[in-house]
């Protein structure tokens, strides 16, 4: 699972839960993948961020990069700070581990890069 789509999971399905973001990541195994740096994807990416979440979902899987803590102005000229944001957004993959809401602690299981949200029927 990529830190993008991190950013956009919540458990706000599972009965009395409000908000359940951002979930809490615990890799058992992270990987990093090469990716081609591409500048326009990033720029336009990060205004659909949770930037909170982002550097939640980083220092989880202890790759927080030196991000600031909160989005500077101007970010799309910095081309450090991009690049920086496209490793951690598409280069770092929690391979195995799970995701936990926020709110009622229930676990879901990622496994192969793949993150299980599938609710039990007395959850909904």
């Amino acid at each position: 699972m990529k830190l993008i789509t991190h950013n956009m999971l919540t458990s706000k399905g599972i009965k009395n839960v409000k908000e359940g973001f951002p979930l809490k990541i615990q890799a058992d195994e992270v990987k990093n993948v090469d990716i081609d740096f591409d500048r326009e994807f990033i720029s336009r990416m990060i205004p659909k961020l949770d930037w909170n979440a982002l550097t939640f979902a980083a220092q989880c899987v202890g790759h927080q990069e030196d991000l600031p803590d909160t989005l500077p102005e101007g970010y799309e000229n910095d081309d450090d700070l991009l690049k920086k944001l496209h490793h951690i957004l598409l280069e770092v993959e929690v391979i195995n581990g799970c995701l936990e809401c926020p709110e009622t602690q229930r676990k879901f299981p990622i496994s192969n890069g793949i993150p299980n949200m599938l609710l039990n029927e007395d959850e909904v």
